[in-house]
């Protein structure tokens, strides 16, 4: 019988359970971290923001949903997509723009959707899927789906209208949804101290009614647990819940920010909180895992990220015949 941890005396942790923690946030880590070198060389191309850092929130957030629970995201999706479970191929396809990606190459990094996965977007406007996320919420409500909907969005996000307009109607309408505010205390490069005069943004939870809660979003551990938390008071109430995952991104907002808003020295301090070695650290010292464990990981990781390569280079584009195709006109005359 394999040795059982507890965790904060409120959740635990096996061998296996804390192995696939730390091989999708692995994999997530070098998934961007092969993604920036492919931009580098212009396989992709357009915009490209990088989950680097934030690992630790999807990958802790999605061990709480069920497949039949609907997953909305923002343009810093890569790392939700791969931990929903959608193949890190097409992901990579999509990415290049060919037809095998989850989106058939015309969404590219902004746009992963996978309908089997319930994965909707990857959304490029901040904050343009909250109300989405709502509606799809009080959908499900009306179709007596016991299901979630789970929308992950920044704290740019919560100084727009649109947030503030579905935290109204999700708690009018009393709809089954997370709210999950990544907050790297940047948006795109202006610090939360400057465009909120609450810094502590789940308080925000309170003007509208919604339970809300934050939670360290370094640590998978912590995450996991406070969504598990939140997804059982969800299924209790049918009421949503808003949670606060304080996050940080070690790299730039996208491939073309000079980074100029923040001291590299700052950025280095956070990096101290890695999530990745600090849930190694914690599996070697419960000896749930072994030097050589996370050795052959890597190994893994280094060579499914290579198949997801392999995959896109090998991938086809769409001709120029089908420019129209999914373009909708009025009647033909």
């Amino acid at each position: 019988m394999e040795n059982t941890i507890a965790i904060q005396a409120a959740t635990t942790i096996d061998r296996a359970h804390g192995s696939e923690l730390l091989y999708q946030m692995m994999m997530i880590r070098r998934f961007e971290e092969k993604a920036a070198e492919l931009y580098t060389k212009m396989k992709i191309r357009g915009f490209l923001h990088l989950y680097v850092g934030e690992e630790a929130v999807a990958v802790g957030i999605m061990q709480a949903l069920t497949p039949e629970d609907n997953i909305l995201s923002t343009y810093r999706e890569h790392g939700h997509a791969l931990a929903r479970g959608i193949d890190a191929g097409k992901i990579m396809a999509e990415m290049y723009g060919k037809m095998e990606g989850c989106s058939r190459g015309r969404g590219g990094s902004m746009h992963l959707f996978d309908v089997e996965k319930r994965f909707y977007g990857g959304n490029a406007i901040v904050a343009g899927h909250l109300p989405i996320a709502v509606g799809m919420a009080l959908a499900c409500k009306k179709q007596k789906i016991n299901n979630i909907t789970c929308c992950f969005f920044g704290d740019g996000a919560v100084a727009e209208g649109a947030f503030h307009e579905t935290m109204n109607l999700a708690a009018l309408w009393s709809v089954p949804l997370l709210m999950v505010c990544e907050n790297n205390l940047y948006a795109m490069g202006t610090a939360i101290r400057y465009s909120h005069a609450v810094q502590e943004l789940e308080k925000k939870g309170a003007a509208y009614g919604i339970e809300f809660a934050a939670v360290n979003g370094m640590d998978v551990l912590q995450v996991e647990k406070a969504a598990r938390e939140a997804v059982e008071k969800i299924h209790r109430t049918g009421r949503p819940f808003f949670l606060v995952c304080n996050t940080y991104r070690f790299r730039a907002h996208s491939m073309f920010d000079a980074e100029l808003y923040r001291e590299k020295s700052e950025v280095d301090e956070w990096k101290k909180k890695d999530p990745i070695p600090a849930l190694q650290k914690q599996l070697l010292g419960l000896q749930l895992t072994t030097d050589d464990d996370i050795k052959q990981m890597e190994k893994k990781v280094d060579q499914e990220v290579q198949k997801a390569v392999d995959f896109a280079e090998a991938g086809t584009w769409e001709p120029v015949s089908a420019l129209t195709k999914f373009v909708y006109s009025g009647p033909n005359k």
